[in-house]
């Protein structure tokens, strides 16, 4: 059941990238397949029954697919018994930095989409609003350590109490292996066409200690699959009692 089930929830949540050539296809179903964190976020039920997402350095918009692909296929009855219901979105928000990308959610997703806007925006300058779910997927080393800081100021800002922040970072104290993160990172980014980051990584005490300063609750969870990397997944929760 649950081989045949990942391979039309992967079939489901590709299919939308069609549309925006070979690249933005197979660049889809490669990272949704390969990179375990899409399948423990929803075998795990880490998000919320239902609620508005904000994906801060979202791409091609390739997690709310994902969303999207699970939900379809859960009210369909096709989904494991032993894995959490997945979220209803009722909205999925997204900014990205490179037009490249955002060009290509729209070829997916469309510019009417009842559900899903994908924009091109900065994460240090853009209005995050009010939402239930902020997710930054492996985007936060792209900037400086000062405005990380004042971007995840303004997420716990933007988040109610109960709220969620979601974020994969890379554990600066783990030696070779965030070395290879990084290694891995610039190779993934240069295949997207962008020019090469310099990236700012912390220990990962110092994310956590950065974070719950800030006011989250937060649980860590390595995210590797048995990789040899230093991945690690915060989930980073508002108190439900908690006032900004």
């Amino acid at each position: 059941m649950t081989s045949r089930f990942l391979q039309n929830l992967l079939d489901d949540a590709s299919r939308p990238f069609r549309p925006g050539g070979h690249f933005a296809y197979h660049y889809a179903r490669g990272k949704l397949s390969s990179d375990c964190i899409f399948r423990e976020l929803l075998k795990r039920g880490i998000f919320p029954a239902e609620g508005r997402f904000l994906d801060l350095g979202c791409g091609q918009g390739s997690l709310f697919s994902w969303l999207l692909a699970a939900r379809n296929l859960y009210e369909k009855g096709n989904w494991p018994s032993d894995w959490a219901v997945p979220p209803k979105p009722l909205s999925l928000h997204g900014y990205e930095l490179m037009q490249k990308d955002v060009d290509r959610a729209a070829r997916a997703f469309g510019a009417d989409h009842p559900v899903v806007a994908i924009r091109q925006g900065d994460m240090c300058k853009v209005d995050f609003g009010q939402v239930d779910v902020v997710t930054i997927l492996d985007a936060l080393h792209y900037i400086d350590h000062q405005r990380q800081k004042d971007v995840l100021k303004r997420i716990r800002a933007a988040l109610p109490p109960g709220g969620l922040f979601l974020t994969r970072v890379g554990d600066k104290g783990a030696g070779l292996p965030y070395h290879l993160c990084n290694w891995v990172d610039h190779a993934v980014t240069f295949v997207r066409g962008h020019r090469l980051p310099t990236l700012y990584g912390r220990p990962l005490a110092e994310w956590v200690d950065l974070l719950k300063n800030l006011g989250f609750q937060v649980e860590t969870m390595p995210m590797t699959e048995g990789k040899p990397f230093a991945n690690i997944m915060l989930i980073c929760r508002v108190p439900a009692e908690a006032t900004i």
